[in-house]
C-alpha cells in the first residue's frame, strides 16, 4: 500500500471493542483526531488487523508498526504498535522508574535509634520502638537480650556506658541506671541529676531534663545537653558528681560535636542556630565561638549532631574535626600549628549527608583515612581523606566519594551514625528497624563473631559488602531473645548442639525459591490508588466471614444474622440466654472485641461500638468521628485462643477501608483516633490475615491482587513477602498457629484462590517457607476461611460439599479428617422437644412480641 495515495486505514483490536481510525479528511474528520490533544495511544494487545482493499478483507499485520495520521496529503507519525516482548519490557521499565523515584525520597528521622559499644562482643541498641536490647556474642552465635526500661519510664532513646556503669536516657529526658537487685536480676533505677533550673522553671517545679549525651574520649565522663540548652557533665557515678557548665553567651548547647578528643577537658558544641562553640573551663573566658572567616557561605550553619575527630589529616601534628552543615555538606575544622582553619569537602552529587560514623584509621589502606556517612535517602558513602598532605588525589587515581549504597530492600536510618565494632566492620541501623553490617568480604556477617585480622596480603583486593541482621519482635521482626537454658542460644555462654532437623515432615510439596531471594521486599505506602483491575467482593462478604464474635470466653458470644439482626448468647446463672441488641440500621458483621467493647459494621460500612455504660448499653458511631471512614473488613481474631489480651497504652484495631487502605483506630485509654496507614504501592488491600497475634507490631494483609503484605506499626513501613507468581491467595482472612508464646516459630494459614490450604511458616533455622497442604479430596475444595487454631495443631474448615473438615498434626505428619455435617432434622426435633418442656413449666416465658421463639430455646430481647 503506497504512502502516496490518500487512504483510510482502520486498525481493529479484537480485545478493545472499539476502532482506532486514521485517514484523510474525507473519511476521518479532523475533529476526531483532535478530540483529546493530550491523549496518548495505550496498547493493550499485540494483535492488530489492516483492511486490504484489493482483497476486500482483513489482514493481520506484523509488529512492530508505526501509525500515521494523514490529512490533506500530510502524514505524521502519531504512535506505534509494538510486539508483546517490547510492551512487557516497557511496563517493567516504567515500574522501575516509579520505584527509583520512591527510593530517592528523603527518609523520616528516627529519634529513638542509637548504637552503643560496650565491647567487641556486646552492642547495645535502642530501637525505633524505644526498647533496649543487647546484641551479644556468647561464643557460639550472636544472641539478643532485652533490657527495656520500666513502663513508667517510657521509651528509651540512648544508652551510655562509662566505667562499667550503664545508663539509659528516656524520651522524657530522665536518666536511669542499671543495677543488680537482691536476686541478682538487672533492674533500672532513676538516676536524676541535681536541679539546674531557671527561676521560671523552679516555679513550675521542673526537674533537669536531658536531651542527648556523649561519653568522653577517655571513657571516664559523660557530657549532656539539657532541654534548656546547658552543658552538663557527669564526672563520677559512685557517688554521683555533677557539674553544670552553663551555656555560651548568646547561644545554647543543642549538640556535642566533640568530647575532649582534640584536647583534654575541651568540649566543642553546636548551637541550635548552627554555630560552633568551644568550652574550656581552664581558660578565660570559658566559652569561645568559632567564626567562618574564609569567605561568606550561605549554608555555613552546622547541623546539631556529633562530629568525628581524626589526627594527622593536615600534617603530623594536626587534628581535624569533621562536621556536617544543615545543607548536608561535609566540612572540616582543622587545628594545625595552633591555628584553626575551615575546609569545605562538599558532598556526593545530588546527595544530602545527615550523619558521620566515627571510625578508626583505615588499616587496609596506608594512604587514606576513611569516613562513612549516611545520606537523607538512606545510602552510605565512604569519604577518603589523604593521610599525607601535598599528595594530589587526582594523580593518585583514587575516588574521593565511594558509594556503598544500602542493603537490598532496606535503607540506612537517616541522621543515625553507624558504629565501628571492629576494623573493617561497621554496624548501621536501618530505617525499617533492623540492623545491617557493612564489612569486608570474609570478615563479618550475622554468623561471624569478633574476628581476627584479615591477611594483609589480600587487603588490596578486599571489598565491602552488606549483611542484614534481624531485630527482635519489639521492632516487628523475627529475632528471638536468648534463653537461660543450656544450648547455643544461652544468654551468657553458648554451647554447640549436634545438628538435628527441627522441621516437620510433611506429605505435601514445598514451594522452592523462597530462600534464594529476599523474603521481604520493601515498598512505599501509596497515597493514591492505582488503577489496577478491581476486585469485586462476593455478596454478603462481611457477614459470611464476620458473623460470629466471642465477647467473653465461655460466657458470651455474638451472632449477626443475614438480615442484620444482632443476638448475644450469654451464660447467666447456669443458663444460656439469647439477648437481642437493637440498632437503627442492619449490621453486616462483628469486626473486633476490645476490653469489653464490641466493634460492629453496618450495611453502609459505618463502624459502631457496642458497650456497657453505667447500668445500660450504648452505641458509639466511630465512622462519624474525625477522619472516620467506611470499612469493609477487620481483623479475624482478637488474640490467640485461650490467651488473655494484654492491654497497653498503644492498643489499636485495624480495618480495611472500602477503597483498599489500611486504617488504624486507636482504642487505648478510650482516646479514640483514626489514622490512615494507606496501602502498599500499586496494591489495594482486600482483607486482614492477622493483627499482632503471629508477630507483635505487625499486621499481615492480603492485597486484592492475591499477594501477601505486612505493615509495621512501629516504623509505619510496608513490605511485600516473596511469593511465587503461580500462588494467588484468596481474599479471605487467615489463622495463626503458634505452639508456644515464648517462641516466634509458627505459621499463618490461608486459602489459595483455587480453594487449597496454604501455610506460610516461620522458623529461626529456615526462615520463611511456603507450604501447600492441598484440599481434603480431589472433589472438595475449601469454601471459607480457616477456623481458629486449637491446641496448637488443629484447624477446622468448611468444604465445598458442606462438610466440616479437620486438618491436624499427628506425630509430625499433617492429616485430613471429615466430621460430616449436622443432621438438621434431628436438631430441629430435639429443639422442639426442649421447647415443649419449657412451655409446660413457664407458658409466658416469651414475653417480648418482637422476639422470635424459633431462634433458640431460651430467648430474651434487650432493647435500648
Amino acid at each position: 500500500m503506497s504512502e502516496r495515495h490518500l487512504k483510510c486505514f482502520i486498525w481493529v483490536s479484537f480485545m478493545l471493542n472499539y476502532f482506532l481510525v486514521f485517514g484523510s479528511s474525507l473519511c476521518c474528520p479532523t475533529q476526531l483526531l483532535h478530540q483529546k490533544t493530550d491523549g496518548k495511544f495505550e496498547q493493550k494487545t499485540d494483535r492488530f488487523w489492516e483492511f486490504d482493499e484489493s482483497s476486500n478483507s482483513w489482514v493481520e499485520v506484523e509488529l512492530p508498526l508505526d501509525l500515521f495520521s494523514c490529512v490533506n496529503g500530510n502524514c505524521t507519525k502519531v504512535g506505534s504498535v509494538q510486539g508483546r516482548e517490547f510492551a512487557v519490557a516497557e511496563k517493567e521499565n516504567l515500574k522501575g522508574k516509579e520505584s527509583e523515584e520512591n527510593w530517592n525520597m528523603n527518609l523520616p528521622i528516627r529519634k529513638r535509634i542509637s548504637l552503643t559499644k560496650m565491647s567487641e562482643t556486646s552492642i547495645w541498641v535502642t530501637g525505633v520502638s524505644g526498647s533496649i536490647y543487647e546484641r551479644f556474642w556468647n561464643g557460639v552465635q550472636w544472641v539478643i537480650a532485652p533490657h527495656d526500661l520500666p513502663v513508667s519510664a517510657g521509651r528509651a532513646i540512648s544508652v551510655f556506658i562509662v566505667n562499667q556503669t550503664i545508663l539509659a536516657l528516656s524520651e522524657s529526658g530522665n536518666l536511669y541506671q542499671m543495677q543488680l537487685s537482691e536476686s541478682s536480676q538487672p533492674i533500672w533505677l532513676e538516676f536524676a541529676p541535681p536541679s539546674y533550673t531557671t527561676k521560671k522553671e523552679e516555679e513550675q517545679n521542673s526537674p533537669t531534663q536531658i536531651t542527648s549525651g556523649v561519653v568522653s574520649h577517655d571513657g571516664e565522663r559523660i557530657y549532656f545537653c539539657t532541654k534548656n540548652g546547658s552543658l552538663l557533665e557527669l564526672t563520677e557515678v559512685e557517688p554521683p558528681r555533677w557539674e553544670n557548665h552553663g551555656r555560651p553567651p548568646g547561644g545554647n548547647v543543642a549538640a556535642i560535636a566533640d568530647a575532649a578528643t582534640i584536647r583534654p577537658e575541651v568540649i566543642l558544641t553546636i548551637s541550635s542556630t548552627g554555630d560552633l562553640y568551644e568550652y574550656d573551663k581552664s581558660s578565660r573566658p570559658s566559652w569561645k565561638k568559632h567564626i567562618w572567616t574564609e569567605g561568606s557561605r550561605k549554608d555555613a550553619s552546622l547541623m546539631a549532631s556529633r562530629g568525628c575527630s581524626i589526627y594527622g589529616v593536615g600534617g603530623a601534628h594536626s587534628i581535624s574535626l569533621f562536621l556536617l552543615t544543615k545543607g548536608g555538606d561535609l566540612v572540616e575544622r582543622r587545628l594545625h600549628q595552633r591555628k584553626w582553619k575551615w575546609i569545605v569537602h562538599g558532598s556526593p552529587v545530588d546527595h544530602q549527608l545527615t550523619s558521620i560514623t566515627p571510625v578508626l584509621e583505615d588499616e587496609w589502606n596506608e594512604r587514606f583515612f576513611s569516613l562513612f556517612l549516611t545520606t537523607a535517602i538512606g545510602s552510605v558513602f565512604q569519604y577518603r581523606c589523604l593521610k599525607y598532605p601535598g599528595i594530589d588525589q587526582e594523580k593518585d587515581n583514587q575516588e574521593t566519594w565511594v558509594s556503598h549504597e544500602h542493603p537490598l530492600h532496606a535503607r540506612a536510618a537517616r541522621n543515625i551514625a553507624g558504629l565501628q565494632i571492629q576494623a573493617g566492620r561497621i554496624l548501621f541501623a536501618l530505617d525499617d528497624g533492623r540492623l545491617a553490617e557493612l564489612h569486608l568480604q570474609g570478615l563479618g556477617g550475622d554468623n561471624t563473631g569478633p574476628a581476627h585480622q584479615v591477611n594483609t596480603r589480600k587487603k588490596s583486593t578486599l571489598k565491602y559488602m552488606w549483611s542484614t541482621l534481624d531485630a527482635p519482635e519489639s521492632e516487628g521482626w523475627n529475632a528471638e531473645y536468648c534463653m537461660e537454658q543450656r544450648g547455643p542460644t544461652n544468654c551468657m555462654m553458648g554451647i554447640k548442639d549436634k545438628p538435628f532437623d527441627v522441621g516437620l515432615t510433611r506429605s505435601m510439596t514445598r514451594r522452592k525459591g523462597g530462600q534464594a531471594v529476599q523474603t521481604y521486599m520493601s515498598l512505599d505506602s501509596s497515597s493514591g490508588i492505582n488503577t489496577m483491575e478491581e476486585y469485586v467482593y462476593p455478596k454478603n462478604w462481611i457477614n459470611n466471614n464476620f458473623r460470629l464474635r466471642v465477647m467473653h470466653g465461655g460466657k458470651s458470644f455474638f451472632l449477626i444474622t443475614e438480615e442484620g439482626l444482632i443476638f448475644e448468647y450469654v451464660f447467666n446463672e447456669n443458663v444460656w440466654l439469647w439477648l437481642r441488641h437493637e440498632h437503627t440500621t442492619a449490621m453486616s458483621g462483628a469486626l473486633g472485641n476490645y476490653n469489653g467493647s464490641l466493634f460492629l459494621v453496618d450495611t453502609q460500612g459505618s463502624l459502631f461500638i457496642r458497650e456497657r455504660h453505667a447500668n445500660g448499653l450504648i452505641w458509639i458511631n466511630c465512622t462519624s468521628m474525625r477522619k472516620g471512614k467506611n470499612i469493609i473488613g477487620g481483623r479475624p481474631w482478637d488474640g490467640a485462643v485461650g490467651r488473655l489480651q494484654k492491654l497497653t497504652t498503644e492498643d489499636s484495631l485495624f480495618f480495611i477501608s472500602k477503597n483498599g487502605r489500611l486504617l488504624q483506630f486507636t482504642v487505648a485509654l478510650r482516646k479514640f483516633k483514626w489514622k490512615d496507614c494507606k496501602n502498599p504501592t500499586n496494591a489495594k488491600l482486600a482483607s486482614i490475615v492477622d493483627q499482632e497475634v503471629f508477630r507483635e507490631n505487625i499486621v499481615f494483609v492480603i492485597g486484592r491482587n492475591g499477594r501477601l503484605y505486612q505493615y509495621n506499626k512501629v516504623t509505619e513501613l510496608w513490605h511485600e513477602h516473596y511469593q511465587s507468581q503461580h500462588l494467588i491467595l484468596s481474599r479471605l482472612p487467615g489463622t495463626v498457629m503458634r505452639r508456644s508464646p515464648s517462641s516466634l516459630t509458627g505459621s499463618i494459614f490461608m486459602v489459595s484462590e483455587d480453594g487449597g490450604l496454604v501455610e506460610y511458616q516461620w522458623s529461626s533455622l529456615e526462615g520463611w517457607n511456603w507450604v501447600e497442604h492441598g484440599t481434603p479430596s480431589k472433589s472438595v475444595v475449601l469454601a471459607g476461611p480457616p477456623g481458629p487454631c486449637l491446641e496448637g495443631s488443629q484447624l477446622f474448615f468448611i468444604g465445598s460439599d458442606g462438610e466440616v473438615y479437620l486438618r491436624y498434626l499427628d506425630q509430625s505428619t499433617w492429616k485430613w479428617n471429615s466430621f460430616g455435617f449436622p443432621y438438621v432434622d434431628n436438631v430441629v426435633a430435639e429443639n422442639e422437644r426442649q421447647v415443649a418442656e419449657k412451655d409446660e413449666g413457664n407458658v409466658n416465658y416469651y414475653s417480648n412480641k418482637d422476639c422470635d421463639s424459633k431462634v433458640s430455646i431460651n430467648l430474651k430481647c434487650l432493647n435500648d
